[in-house]
């Protein structure tokens, strides 16, 4: 692939068997029936449902999954908030595309949002066989941003174990200078965000989805990054004085060499998530030889913006046949 790197390329014969899984898996089912969406309650905190959208085509073949995990800093977003391109890939195309709420921050701290990740693969382990015919030996993981960094973290929390793992421009850090200090970027400091704004927009119940929220969270958002409080805003916690509380819930401290299969991709112009984000994490997954790739997009910003769109497409394509090589 031009302008991307690799960690442990795969050999030519290797790369076209992959090729041919996905396109044997994809054949067999392209819209064989109508995809239809549905939506359940994976779990209730008080009167709080949070819940999941579960795509499938409309049939009653038992097929593997692909949980979706939306990005927004853990404080912001819904689970609408789907990678059009995944959403095409796997919602219904012989694979059922689950994409999941979780209880957001500052209402609800990190422990909390954890436990959420683990309740809802629990969920579709134990319940989506019968409610929407899941194979609960086959379940991925993708996200992006936050979502990215709670792929990452279904790694080693969720157990049994994702079958691979597919953050895009995640994180495995919550500690690091980018997050625990004022960011210098313009894209974070728009205008000037002062404390009682922030929290004002955030000071209600708890939610699982910031259209509930009566006020903002991209102010709430900008304020943490503005004065480097993101880590406490989201747990509580100093990550000066206490950085082993975060331990736990970073995936880079948590890597073995029975962590997932796992295909990193980061553009390598992000201000928002920096790009030696995974740069770091595929080094750990090195260490523990962790079958992975690490495909590093040029001049790609936040979301791969600006970069070029070929480089882009190529690095979903193998993305997408990474994933259905493992749900085989």
């Amino acid at each position: 692939m031009s302008g991307s790197r690799f960690d442990r390329p795969l050999s030519s014969g290797l790369r076209g068997a992959l090729l041919l899984i996905a396109m044997s898996l994809f054949t067999s089912s392209v819209f064989a029936a109508e995809t239809k969406k549905t939506t359940y309650t994976y779990k209730k905190v008080g009167d709080l449902e949070i819940k999941a959208d579960v795509y499938r085509s409309d049939d009653d073949q038992k097929q593997p999954v692909l949980v979706w995990i939306h990005g927004g800093a853990l404080i912001m977003g819904n689970r609408e908030g789907i990678d059009r391109r995944f959403k095409n890939e796997f919602a219904g195309n012989g694979c059922i595309l689950v994409s999941i709420d979780y209880r957001l921050a500052p209402e609800t701290q990190l422990p909390e949002i954890i436990a959420d990740i683990e309740d809802a693969f629990r969920w579709v382990r134990e319940k989506g066989p019968e409610l929407f015919h899941a194979d609960p030996e086959r379940i991925a993981v993708a996200g992006g941003s936050a979502g990215g960094y709670l792929t990452l973290t279904a790694g080693f929390r969720v157990k049994p174990r994702p079958v691979a793992l597919v953050p895009l421009f995640g994180y495995g850090s919550l500690v690091a200078d980018w997050y625990a200090k004022p960011s210098p970027y313009p894209r974070h400091n728009p205008r000037k965000v002062e404390r009682e704004e922030a929290y004002s927009g955030v000071s209600g119940k708890a939610i699982s989805d910031d259209r509930e929220r009566k006020g903002k969270g991209g102010d709430f958002y900008l304020y943490c990054r503005q004065q480097g409080l993101w880590p406490k805003g989201v747990s509580g916690w100093d990550p000066l004085a206490s950085p082993e509380k975060f331990y736990p819930y970073m995936p880079i401290k948590n890597v073995t060499p029975d962590y997932p299969p796992t295909f990193l991709i980061h553009g390598d112009k992000d201000t928002d998530v920096p790009h030696d984000e995974s740069v770091l994490m595929a080094a750990e997954l090195k260490k523990n030889n962790v079958e992975h790739r690490f495909v590093s997009i040029p001049n790609g910003e936040h979301g791969f913006g600006g970069a070029d769109k070929q480089i882009i497409e190529d690095a979903y394509r193998d993305a997408f046949a990474f994933i259905r090589a493992h749900l085989k």
